[in-house]
């Protein structure tokens, strides 16, 4: 049975909740508010919440904290709205604990990022889940509108590689912008300076990498609209449209010396592109009553 509109509302809630945390974790980053409570899980080692001391950073940092309780309650909402289907529908009973599971470990790594006075590789490795975090969320919309039952290719197999290889190729570009921005000038606190040695060489990487992810989906696109698999052909259209404002907004900033605005502009649409990512390769296969596959 396809689940009741309580399992869709969770889904949507989760997905939204989980960008939106990129956009507050961003604004601490580019506010250099990481440090604005310098302990965990207190602010300070005296108080849970910040003090005048800690001044519009802390109330940042905080308020970005904030974001793990609200996204715990979510997962645990779209665990009871899954509840009676948890036997008929274990994929989507998994992926509630799974968002459940990632907020919780999300909020450690919070945790361990200021312990360790934003490590590089810490701050990298808590974007990283939030992004996958998003992907998981995107995956239970989808499987929350899909009845159960067999599936069956809904494109030609040369269509389903290119996905799969523009999928990897998103996955790089991801890690690539989460390389680039680490090592750049917003460290999330003005006492923090990253070794921007590699950065350059990081960019262009960055940007090389872009411009292949979006090549290979205006390959797919016209693959999608030749063999008629409409569904498929709007979810590359999207990433397509997606992929070239987040190219504007990189050449804008390469271009404008990196302002924050842009840099928490790009962090967001990036999560979109993941999101937009799992509709695309949910989009190669279809329920197995319908036409046959073509190709």
């Amino acid at each position: 049975m396809v689940p009741v509109r309580w399992v869709r509302v969770t889904a949507w809630a989760n997905l939204v909740g989980n960008l939106l945390i990129i956009a507050t974790g961003g604004a601490v980053r580019l506010t250099a508010s990481g440090l604005g409570c310098d302990n965990w899980p207190l602010c300070t080692s005296t108080s849970l919440v910040p003090g005048i001391d800690q001044g519009v950073h802390g109330i940042i940092e905080f308020g970005n904290r904030l974001m793990s309780p609200v996204l715990g309650i979510l997962a645990v909402a779209a665990l009871v709205a899954v509840w009676r289907f948890r036997r008929t529908r274990r994929d989507l009973w998994a992926h509630a604990w799974i968002i459940l599971a990632g907020v919780v470990v999300q909020g450690v790594i919070g945790g361990v990022v200021v312990l360790t006075r934003l490590s590089v590789s810490t701050v990298g490795v808590h974007y990283v889940i939030s992004a996958a975090l998003v992907g998981v969320a995107a995956s239970f919309v989808v499987r929350a509108y899909r009845a159960p039952g067999p599936r069956q290719r809904a494109v030609p197999r040369w269509v389903v590689v290119v996905t799969h290889v523009a999928s990897l190729l998103l996955v790089l570009v991801v890690l690539g912008g989460v390389l680039t921005t680490q090592n750049g000038p917003h460290s999330g606190d003005d006492e923090v300076i990253r070794d921007s040695s590699a950065w350059g060489a990081l960019v262009h990487v960055h940007a090389w990498l872009g411009y292949a992810l979006a090549a290979a989906l205006v390959v797919l696109l016209v693959g999608g609209l030749a063999v008629r698999a409409r569904r498929y052909a709007l979810a590359a259209g999207l990433l397509i449209l997606t992929i070239a404002v987040q190219i504007a907004v990189g050449i804008a900033q390469a271009n404008l010396g990196i302002p924050p605005l842009l840099v928490g502009i790009h962090m967001v649409l990036a999560g979109v592109m993941v999101a937009l990512g799992v509709l695309l390769v949910d989009a190669t296969r279809r329920p197995a009553t319908g036409p046959r596959d073509p190709g």
